[in-house]
C-alpha cells in the first residue's frame, strides 16, 4: 500500500488529522490496534476549550457539537464552607463547552466515513521503519491475518502512551520528563441529572472531589483516592457519601443528588513529556508525546492543538516542498505542551490533599488568593478556557 501520510492511531488526534489533511488534498491511511467500537466507546475527556470548538466548527465538524454541546461560562472553586464562581467569559471573554470524547469520536468517524477514509482497525504487530529517510513505512498484520506494508512520505504517531510510535524514536535522540502523583482518581458515570450548573472543583481535608457532567441526564464525578485503590472496596453508597462530604452537601442549601452508577474506574495521575515531537519523517501528536493529569482538562485539547499545527505543516511539506512549518513543529507544539503541563500541575497540586499539614495551609492560602484576586482568577480562566492554538 502507498499513501502520503501514514497515521498510527484512530483516536481523536488521528482522525482529526486525517480530516484536516483531506480538506487540503493530502491523502492518508490510518491504522488502529483496537476495534472501532472500542475506540468510540472510550470514556475520556469532556471539556473542550474555546479554541478547540472554534477549530472543529470551522472545519465542518460543528453540527452535533453546536446542537448537543453544553457551553459553560466558568467553574466553581470550593473548600469547606466556601464556594466561589469564576466567570471565565467575564474574565477573559471565552468559556468552555462540555462535550464528551465519545461524541467527538463519533462525529469524526462519520466525517471520515463520508470522505471514504481508509482506516484499518484491529491490526496487530504494528512497527515503524526507515524513519530517518524520505521513504518511511509502517508494517502491520491486518484483521484478516495478512501482513501489510504501508509506504508513505510521512508517518504520524497518534497512538497514545503505549503505542509503538514514541518508542520508534531512538533512545539517544529523545528525552522524557515525568511526574507520578501520589494519588489517583476514582471516576464514575451516573444516570442522574447534574446537581450543579457549572463544574465544581473542591478541596477538602478528606481529598479532592470534582462534579462534572456529560449531559443534562448524565453526571461525571471524581474522588481523590490512594494509588492502588481497589474498586471492590468502594460500594455505591460509600462513593456517594464521600462525594456528598467533599462537595459540601447541605452547604448553603446545596444538595447532591445520587443516582445509578453505570461506570467506574480508578485513574492514575501523571505528567509526562517526551521531546522532540519529531524524528526524521516521524511526527508525534497527542498522548504519544505528552500526558497531563486531568485536573486542568487539557489532554484532548492538547491533542487537537498538536494536529491543528501539524496539518498545515504537512500540507506545506508534501504539496509545496516547503519544510519550514514541519521543521518548527516540535518547538512550536512543545511551547503549548509545557504551558498546559504547568497549568495541569498547578491545578492538581493546589486541589489534592496530602498528609502534610503545612502543605494544606499553603493550598488554602492559594485557593483564597485565587478566589479573591482578579489577577489570580484571570490566570486560571485564561489557561482553563484555552490559549490560542498557535501559542
Amino acid at each position: 500500500m502507498r499513501t502520503q501520510v501514514a497515521i498510527v492511531g484512530a483516536g481523536p488526534a488521528g482522525l482529526l488529522l486525517s480530516h484536516l489533511l483531506h480538506r487540503d488534498g493530502v491523502e492518508s491511511v490510518v491504522v488502529e490496534t483496537r476495534s472501532r467500537s472500542y475506540v468510540e466507546s472510550r470514556i475520556r475527556a469532556g471539556i473542550l476549550e474555546h479554541s478547540t470548538v472554534e477549530l472543529l466548527t470551522s472545519v465542518g465538524l460543528g453540527e452535533q457539537l453546536t446542537a448537543e454541546g453544553d457551553p459553560h461560562r466558568g467553574i466553581y472553586l470550593q473548600w469547606p464552607e466556601e464556594r466561589h464562581h469564576l466567570d471565565f467569559v467575564d474574565l477573559v471573554g471565552r468559556g468552555v463547552t462540555v462535550y464528551g470524547q465519545t461524541a467527538l469520536q463519533a462525529d469524526l468517524g462519520r466525517a471520515r466515513d463520508a470522505a471514504g477514509q481508509e482506516i484499518h482497525y484491529e491490526v496487530a504487530d504494528t512497527a515503524l521503519h526507515d524513519l530517518g529517510t524520505e521513504h518511511p513505512s509502517v508494517t502491520f498484520v491486518d484483521g484478516a491475518g495478512n501482513a501489510q506494508r504501508l509506504e508513505a512520505d510521512v508517518v504520524v504517531g497518534c497512538d497514545g502512551s503505549f503505542g509503538p510510535s514514541r518508542a520508534a524514536v531512538p533512545e539517544d535522540r529523545r528525552r522524557a520528563w515525568e511526574r507520578t502523583y501520589p494519588y489517583s482518581w476514582l471516576g464514575i458515570l451516573a444516570d442522574v441529572a447534574p446537581s450543579t450548573d457549572e463544574l465544581i472543583y473542591a478541596w477538602h481535608p478528606d481529598g479532592f472531589a470534582l462534579h462534572s457532567m456529560r449531559s443534562a441526564k448524565v453526571s461525571r464525578l471524581y474522588l481523590q483516592v490512594p494509588n492502588g485503590t481497589d474498586l471492590a472496596e468502594w460500594s455505591d453508597q460509600r462513593i456517594w457519601d464521600a462525594l456528598a462530604t467533599r462537595l459540601g452537601h447541605g452547604q448553603g442549601g446545596w444538595t447532591l443528588s445520587p443516582g445509578p452508577i453505570t461506570e467506574r474506574a480508578v485513574l492514575p495521575m501523571r505528567s509526562f513529556v517526551s521531546e522532540p515531537m519529531r524524528y526524521g519523517r516521524l511526527f508525534l501528536a497527542g498522548d504519544a508525546a505528552h500526558i497531563v493529569p486531568p485536573t486542568g482538562a487539557k489532554g484532548l485539547n492538547l491533542a487537537v492543538a498538536d494536529v491543528a499545527l501539524l496539518a498545515p505543516a504537512l500540507v506545506a511539506l508534501l504539496r509545496r516542498g516547503d519544510p519550514t512549518l514541519a521543521d518548527a513543529y516540535s518547538t512550536t507544539a512543545l511551547r503549548r505542551v509545557w504551558r498546559c503541563t504547568h497549568f495541569s500541575w498547578w491545578m492538581t497540586t493546589m486541589l489534592h490533599t496530602s498528609s502534610d499539614p503545612f502543605e494544606a495551609q499553603l493550598q488554602r492560602a492559594q485557593l483564597e488568593w485565587v478566589a479573591a484576586s482578579t489577577a489570580g482568577q484571570t490566570g486560571l480562566a485564561e489557561n482553563y478556557a484555552g490559549l490560542p492554538i498557535g501559542f
